[in-house]
């Protein structure tokens, strides 16, 4: 019964481009907008649908699972360390697909949910919106072969600095290895985007992410670098693995935007101090964003191999219609395809059947305006409603709870859902 469920479950990814191609924004001001929000979060603020990418923040959250293979890499290494080195890859190939998607994605509704199965790339996900203010996505992916584990809370806190929105994706990512009886935890790093009033939108993300092993005690550091003075830091990441006995055994290296590759730390250090490697100026704090306001984008370059180094992950090309269809990656050009297979499978509460969302990659803004205008209106009657009433929404798919691994407050998988029985599910589109 189970593996039949999942040959009805699968669906053949092919799709290479959306039904239409984006609008163009040279007529819309953001400007006109945010100018009164400066400081302020950004959440409750309704913006225009012409500022959206097709696709929510569920399925955005998806586009973590792109590159799956490095967690089967990890899966199949026998030392801790390779397995740190596949799984600190992983951590940064998941923020890959923001390289110039400056679209925003559709905040969900409560209730809402999302799921994808990926028999090519075995795993199976879940995510479902469990709060509405503040906004917290909750997600569950395993693999098809339980072999792993990966899931978490985000709860993206967005900022408008005046030049530019800043988003700090508070929340921790769980990665469990069952063969091992390993975890890993860690955070993403802060994204930004720039040159909202004039000029070239462009994306940087900095901040540091500690990867864990709560295991072994092992731990992957690394510094995604402000773009600094001139741009020469823009998009570089860099760190080192810690050893249990707290040791560097090793350094990575790269761009998130591009690759990232590992070397000895002794070969790194060497490399540094024989100049190769310490020609930039300092790099401005990422808290000090008028240096980054005023540079242009420089042009995108590759990375400097240092001898003995190897390749540990390479972005995948960009389909040749990116440009046009949102700078979507072929992965998230998938995301949204509604297939006939899929009907009477998937919970109405699935944000493919959402009409905004649906209708903006249909190529009707107008529709897509007046339907999340509409939703939008749902949504703040529905709460109002359960206010009153003293009912509270609850979740479906995930309970409030304790992650396991480190104590911190976190919306776990109650199991279920892949049972196919949707009863009492939300109205919520």
């Amino acid at each position: 019964c189970f593996s039949i469920l999942f040959v009805r479950l699968y669906i053949p990814h092919s799709r290479t481009s959306l039904p239409a191609s984006m609008f163009s924004r040279n007529d819309f001001s953001i400007w006109s907008i945010l100018r009164k929000c400066i400081g302020m979060e950004l959440s409750k603020i309704t913006m225009p649908v012409i500022f959206n990418e097709p696709l929510s923040f569920l399925q955005r959250l998806t586009e973590y699972m792109e590159h799956t293979y490095l967690i089967h890499q990890a899966n199949a290494s026998s030392d801790s360390i390779e397995r740190m080195k596949c799984v600190a890859a992983f951590a940064v190939s998941a923020v890959a697909s923001q390289w110039e998607r400056t679209g925003k994605p559709f905040n969900p509704l409560l209730g809402e949910t999302y799921e994808l199965v990926r028999e090519d790339l075995g795993f199976r996900l879940i995510s479902e919106q469990v709060s509405h203010h503040p906004p917290v996505s909750a997600f569950h992916a395993e693999g098809l072969k339980k072999d792993f584990v990966f899931h978490g809370s985000i709860y993206p806190k967005l900022k408008f600095w005046g030049k530019s929105v800043e988003a700090e994706p508070k929340g921790i990512i769980t990665l469990e290895l069952p063969k091992y009886n390993e975890a890993y935890t860690w955070t993403n790093p802060t994204c930004c985007v720039h040159n909202l009033i004039v000029g070239q939108l462009w994306i940087e993300q900095y901040g540091n992410v500690e990867v864990l092993n709560h295991k072994t005690g092992e731990r992957c550091c690394l510094n995604f670098k402000p773009c600094g003075l001139f741009g020469k830091e823009l998009h570089k990441v860099e760190g080192y693995i810690l050893d249990k006995s707290k040791k560097k055994v090793c350094s990575l290296y790269g761009k998130w935007t591009e690759c990232m590759y590992i070397v000895d730390y002794a070969a790194l250090e060497a490399h540094k101090k024989s100049g190769k490697g310490t020609a930039e100026k300092k790099s401005s704090k990422p808290g000090s964003r008028e240096e980054a306001e005023e540079i242009s984008l420089p042009e995108a370059d590759t990375v400097e191999v240092i001898p003995g180094s190897y390749l540990l992950w390479r972005i995948a090309p960009r389909p040749v219609n990116s440009t046009e269809m949102y700078s979507f990656t072929s992965f998230a050009m998938q995301l949204n395809e509604l297939d006939k297979d899929m009907d009477g499978l998937i919970p109405k509460t699935d944000c493919r059947l959402r009409p905004d969302i649906r209708a903006m990659e249909n190529g009707d803004i107008d529709l897509a305006s007046e339907e999340k205008k509409r939703l939008e209106e749902k949504q703040r009657a529905a709460c109002k409603t359960h206010s009153k009433s003293d009912d509270e929404l609850k979740t479906k798919w995930f309970q409030q709870g304790q992650n396991p691994h480190n104590g911190s407050q976190d919306w776990l998988f109650s199991t279920g859902y892949w049972n196919r029985n949707y009863p009492l599910l939300p109205d919520i589109y």
